[in-house]
């Protein structure tokens, strides 16, 4: 008996959907193709960035235009807030990364069990639909129309470090039946590049900073000067230079000890950062020297200010440790940046700003010291 052959018609609708389907299946190839070369890029930008700036940046900027999402936000545990103040310290302004939040536990997130008896597995991303009063702390500032979020957990070690929230205004965009392999891929590429700049800041950090006072050390003064001066010369403002000694410091070492020695050093530290602006550098130079650069202020305003740090030093004396109380002076010298020729090296005129406030110290030491001397040609 014969098979019975299909009418051409038949075979021609058959043809036509076979066509179809194979366009649609190069259609969502293609799609993805696009999507994987989008996100190898994406991948190997945060790889590249050298800051901590740079890394969130290229985050909030590339991400929500690759992954087409309507919210991207950052959630960093940062317990005893150390990453924040020494990011600060760098100069990180936070103003401009309104979507980053620090938390002090990763608790918070709600990725670990509440009860310690659970034995915790590695935290699952949570994704389903917007709700304000679950999720506004992971996304403030959340647009009306948000409709679907992912949270997903940053980890390092198999410990959480914070969380990668993404938002869409599509109710259908994070469902909890979608699968998460993707999205924890991303997250673990961002965390790793997250844990090395960080560690890459904070040892940048240290090896800026003098570790006995927490104050910058003379290698960031004597950079930011240079930064300083090339800024000042271009936008035509004033750089002044305090020099401080603090005055028969060996007396003090010999009466109290180098342990009061060091808790004097601390507090002359504390004091001088009390009357200075955020836009000021303070620097220990060793021993007992220290030199701060006010930014814009000229030798009036300078001498004002080395005036207040003067006696916010010689009008309270020291409480230490043991108990003892530590009269503590200080002198000064300051002087201020006068020398705008651009074909003067900044490196030579950085350093006659310093020796010149250094040779004003001189003068309040040889003069009786607890004084401030400016320096003037």
């Amino acid at each position: 008996m014969s098979e019975q052959l299909a009418s051409p018609p038949a075979l021609e609708a058959e043809n036509e959907s076979l066509r179809a389907r194979l366009a649609y299946l190069i259609e969502q190839a293609e799609l993805n193709h696009s999507i994987m070369c989008r996100h190898q890029a994406f991948d190997l930008e945060i790889v590249g960035a050298g800051t901590f700036p740079e890394l969130i940046g290229t985050i909030f900027r590339s991400l929500p235009a690759i992954s087409s999402l309507d919210m991207v936000t950052l959630t960093l545990v940062d317990k005893d807030a150390d990453i924040h103040t020494v990011m600060d310290k760098l100069g990180v302004d936070f103003a401009a990364f309104p979507e980053l939040m620090f938390i002090d536990s990763e608790h918070a997130l709600g990725f670990m069990p509440a009860r310690r008896d659970v034995p915790a597995g590695a935290p699952k991303p949570q994704l389903g639909p917007y709700v304000a009063g679950l999720h506004q702390d992971l996304f403030p500032n959340a647009p009306a129309q948000l409709q679907s979020i992912a949270q997903v957990p940053l980890l390092r070690n198999r410990r959480i470090i914070g969380s990668l929230n993404l938002g869409s205004v599509d109710a259908t965009r994070f469902t909890a039946a979608l699968g998460t392999d993707f999205i924890e891929h991303m997250a673990s590429i961002i965390a790793i590049c997250l844990e090395n700049v960080i560690s890459n800041e904070m040892l940048k950090y240290i090896g800026l900073t003098d570790s006995l006072t927490g104050v910058y050390n003379r290698r960031y003064i004597d950079r930011r000067l240079l930064e300083e001066i090339g800024r000042a010369r271009r936008q035509a403002y004033r750089i002044s230079c305090m020099y401080i000694d603090i005055d028969h410091f060996k007396l003090v070492n010999d009466s109290v000890g180098h342990q009061g020695g060091d808790e004097v050093l601390r507090e002359v530290a504390t004091r001088i950062k009390a009357e200075l602006r955020i836009s000021d550098a303070l620097g220990r130079f060793g021993g007992e020297e220290f030199v701060v650069l006010l930014i814009d202020a000229d030798l009036d305003s300078a001498t004002m200010v080395a005036q207040r740090i003067r006696a916010s030093i010689a009008n309270i004396p020291f409480e230490l440790s043991s108990g003892e109380l530590m009269p503590v002076s200080v002198s000064i010298g300051v002087a201020t940046l006068d020398d705008f020729e651009r074909d003067h090296a900044i490196e030579g005129v950085a350093q006659q700003l310093v020796a010149q406030a250094d040779s004003a110290l001189y003068q309040a030491k040889e003069t009786g010291r607890n004084r401030v001397v400016s320096f003037d040609d």
